[in-house]
């Protein structure tokens, strides 16, 4: 296999001062530090991750608003379900919704990276201002509650997101970037990377690994986080990817051999003997959900490599289209001093023969998005989030 495993996290330096936001929970966290009381489960898959005691995730989310008050209000984006159009997810059935897994990718844009090196040429700095910024991203997070979170260009994760989230009860895993750009940015956060939370009252860790992706067996600067949980509900394994391949244009060919060398990886570990000598625990038969940032259009050769894998993967956001066959127009809308860039580059892929895709989260339109584009005053990131609820079809044995 040529990805290097990296078994731990990178720590990089914590963030300059503790925010209102981090300050509020400090209390929350040495609270309930002490105790392992099980989380108790949350009866809408809308809210997705199960709500500790004391309700923090309403808390924390009233929190964000208040925070944000003097911005604009938030993009508001439907869920559809394949076949049947716009849908309320309260709604739903409620044993079919205890049985949804809900998740989310997203590219939520290093602090370094866009205040100091991406040139949103329409956007103000003070919109990317961390000090607000987060609560923007924390409440998009906050919104959907998903069970599994895959998360790129993080660069606040230890004095953010990994103290919070584990607040409101997930447990993550952060692999940073051998050679992260941030770090060239004066006053930056340490390296950014990607991160990988789950939900841990709807499911259990097997194991985990950090990969870094190779092209024609050299190590390259682009990692991928893989996880193997166990769903509570359904006793179910799953296996969870994420990524975020090489930019720009010009790399296509160095994006391709790093998805050829993730698909390597993900096929020697699924078709792994279970048990604690195999590989992170992994059984022959499964499935997976791969998530990133691919920096790749459809056209691309890595996106027809994942989509003619032996893994047998399809991309659940084609389900938008009405053949179920066309991705969206676009997964992240920016403006940079060489154009305007208007594309699809994000996915989440699925194994098609284990997974049916029950709803889809559906892209805010243009006049939602607004002239200036992307990241703006009331959207943190030039990448919209991806989120879909998904459920375990029937094994043949069942």
């Amino acid at each position: 296999m040529c990805g290097s495993m990296l078994w731990g996290s990178q720590i990089c330096p914590m963030g300059s001062g503790a925010s209102r936001l981090y300050s509020s929970l400090a209390q929350t966290l040495v609270s309930t530090s002490t105790t392992t009381t099980p989380l108790a489960q949350h009866p809408s898959p809308s809210q997705g991750c199960h709500s500790p005691p004391g309700g923090h995730p309403l808390q924390l989310l009233r929190e964000c608003e208040e925070a944000l008050r003097d911005r604009p209000p938030r993009l508001l984006r439907a869920f559809i379900c394949p076949g049947e159009g716009e849908v309320d997810r309260e709604e739903v059935d409620n044993d079919a919704t205890q049985r949804t897994i809900r998740v989310m990718q997203w590219n939520i844009l290093a602090q370094a990276l866009g205040e100091g090196m991406d040139s949103f040429v329409n956007c103000p700095l003070e919109a990317l201002n961390w000090a607000e910024r987060k609560y923007l991203i924390l409440e998009e997070i906050l919104t959907y509650r998903p069970h599994i979170l895959c998360l790129q260009e993080v660069d606040h994760y230890y004095d953010t997101f990994q103290p919070i989230l584990a607040s409101l009860g997930y447990r993550g895993n952060f692999c940073p970037k051998p050679w992260s750009p941030c770090l060239d940015v004066e006053g930056n956060n340490g390296p950014d990377g990607c991160a990988l939370f789950y939900d841990e009252a709807r499911l259990d860790l097997v194991d985990s690994v950090n990969v870094r992706l190779c092209a024609l067996f050299t190590p390259t600067n682009q990692v991928a986080v893989v996880t193997t949980l166990r769903c509570r509900v359904t006793g179910r394994r799953l296996c969870v990817a994420v990524t975020h391949l090489k930019a720009r244009s010009g790399w296509e060919c160095l994006r391709s051999a790093q998805g050829s060398d993730l698909l390597r990886n993900l096929t020697t570990l699924t078709q792994s003997p279970g048990g604690p000598s195999g590989p992170i625990g992994v059984t022959p038969d499964t499935p997976l959900l791969v998530c990133g940032d691919f920096n790749a259009v459809p056209s691309e050769d890595v996106y027809q490599r994942f989509a003619s894998s032996p893994l047998i993967l399809d991309s659940a956001y084609k389900r938008l289209s009405r053949d179920g066959l066309s991705e969206p127009a676009y997964t992240t809308w920016k403006i940079r001093p060489t154009g305007e860039c208007c594309n699809t580059l994000d996915y989440i892929w699925y194994s098609r023969e284990a997974f049916s895709v029950d709803a889809v989260l559906d892209m805010p339109t243009e006049e939602q998005i607004g002239p200036n584009r992307l990241p703006s005053y009331n959207y943190p990131s030039d990448h919209l989030s991806l989120v879909c609820d998904f459920s375990f079809k029937k094994q043949e044995e069942e």
